[in-house]
């Protein structure tokens, strides 16, 4: 107000002194729907354990190797061999000589490492890069049947086998390889007549002990059918695990500290207590679902089978990558789990192949689905960065899972009852006062999550979220940016 014109009422400013403010809760950025949480089926576990018991498996599964580099040198411990199905019964002396015999090779990218008829005798670990199985069709085209990785290997029945190699094995990126040739195998061997023995001798338990096994490793369960009479019905029983996995508890825990001064003068229209504890809850179940993905212990990240991952074939997650990821997590498949820009940038391809998924209602939010299964949004699946001043580039993982103990999937963990419980599994303890007056209070939470078999979870590796399509490509050339238009 300008100094020559005289003041006729009281200013807005100062009446605002006298009038009643509207005020909300506290907001807080780092809060997000949490789907997982609620779409996990959560069981009550007592005495803070749950064990899950499974059928023996006669047959381990193939692990990756994990390869260690040091000046430039790829290297493994002798241990790792035993990895290999096919090596799981040698000696540990043969094992250490085979491992002295490997040779790094560095390869270009497009290049032939097996062809599909012809004997090559050599076996391979992919230290780094990436290598595409090919198989010809019964109708002559080359089909791609399986993408390897760091950690991976194949080659291996080739060292003890006459017969042609059944597929082509090529680099789609420049790799490095631990390679051994049945010539160097032939020559380890050689030197010791009795290590002989005991290599053929493995080898053939391993490999009568693949002929009595189903494809999951457990041995088979012997049975007759039929209407024939006077057939002698076959014995057989089912065999357990003699050290099933067992799962502790785990506890995330903070001490919310609230003068009481703060508490006794100022609790309208908000309780400060309450909302220091709402506040501090949400960030506990965030951590929460932070860990039942990522923690190395349970999460369901490091849970995942070596069978059960895969690679995108391009890069960027595309129709055909989420149909593999169904193939394997085909008995009943709940939800995906990606993150946002994992599913942006599946959109992205989605759009470029003119096949929009379909959006279902879960919780009444839409939601993206693919062949019927939802695609639930997650911010806890980290995107790995190799450019820190870009935001949109980098790579993540979208898992797939199958929930509840009776379709044997994943089940979250907790127990509730607990002393001082505001929530299931979820305690709130007053710790005292200090002599400032400043009240405590211990906030716990208990909780854990299981895979009950193998192929209730699988997941898609690596996936690019940066790539953007050019549409314009795909315009016909009236809509061209050189028509004017």
């Amino acid at each position: 107000m300008s100094d020559s014109l005289l003041q006729r009422s009281v200013t807005t400013a100062v009446a605002r002194n006298l009038a009643t403010t509207t005020k909300t809760s506290p907001k807080m950025m780092s809060i997000t729907p949490r789907y997982l949480l609620k779409l996990l089926p959560w069981v009550q576990v007592n005495g803070g354990t749950y064990r899950v018991n499974r059928t023996k498996v006669e047959l381990a599964k193939a692990e990756r190797i994990a390869v260690d580099f040091a000046a430039g040198v790829a290297s493994f411990p002798p241990s790792a061999l035993r990895r290999i199905p096919l090596f799981s019964k040698l000696p540990d002396p043969i094992l250490d000589r085979m491992s002295g015999f490997f040779r790094t090779e560095s390869v270009p990218i497009g290049n032939k490492l097996l062809v599909e008829g012809e004997d090559r005798s050599k076996f391979f670990i992919i230290a780094q890069g990436q290598v595409e199985v090919l198989s010809k069709g019964v109708h002559g085209s080359d089909l791609r049947i399986a993408l390897l990785t760091e950690g991976e290997f194949f080659g291996e029945s080739d060292l003890i086998s006459d017969k042609p190699s059944d597929a082509t094995i090529r680099t789609i990126t420049p790799c490095v390889l631990l390679t051994l040739s049945r010539k160097d195998l032939d020559l380890l061997l050689s030197d010791n007549p009795n290590m002989v023995t005991e290599f053929q001798k493995a080898i053939d338990e391993h490999q009568e002990l693949r002929s009595s096994v189903n494809r999951y490793g457990e041995r088979n369960i012997d049975l007759v059918s039929g209407f024939a009479e006077n057939v002698e019905i076959p014995e057989t029983f089912v065999d357990y695990t003699p050290t099933p996995r067992e799962y502790s508890l785990s506890a995330v825990q903070t001490v919310v500290r609230v003068h009481t001064r703060v508490s006794d003068l100022y609790n309208g229209p908000y309780n400060q207590l309450e909302e220091q504890m709402r506040l501090t809850i949400e960030g506990i179940k965030e951590r929460q679902e932070w860990e039942l993905i990522n923690s190395k212990k349970f999460g369901l990240l490091h849970s995942v089978d070596p069978a059960m991952r895969i690679t995108p074939r391009y890069g960027a997650p595309t129709p055909d990558d989420l149909d593999e990821l169904l193939t394997m997590v085909w008995k009943k498949p709940a939800f995906f789990i990606a993150h946002p820009k994992a599913i942006a940038a599946f959109l992205r391809e989605c759009t470029w192949r003119g096949v929009p998924p379909v959006t279902v209602s879960i919780f009444g939010y839409p939601m993206v689905s693919w062949r019927g299964v939802p695609i639930v949004p997650c911010d806890k699946l980290e995107i790995t960065n190799r450019y820190q001043s870009r935001q949109s580039s980098g790579t993540t993982n979208i898992l797939l899972v199958r929930v509840g103990e009776e379709d044997q999937g994943v089940v979250g963990l907790h127990q509730s009852g607990i002393e001082g419980e505001i929530a299931p599994s979820l305690s709130a303890r007053l710790m005292g006062l200090d002599s400032l007056g400043v009240s405590s209070y211990l906030l716990t939470l208990y909780f854990s999550a299981a895979v009950l078999t193998d192929d209730a979870v699988g997941v898609l590796e690596n996936v690019e979220v940066g790539y953007y399509h050019d549409y314009m490509q795909r315009l016909p050339k009236s809509f061209d940016s050189g028509s004017g238009i």
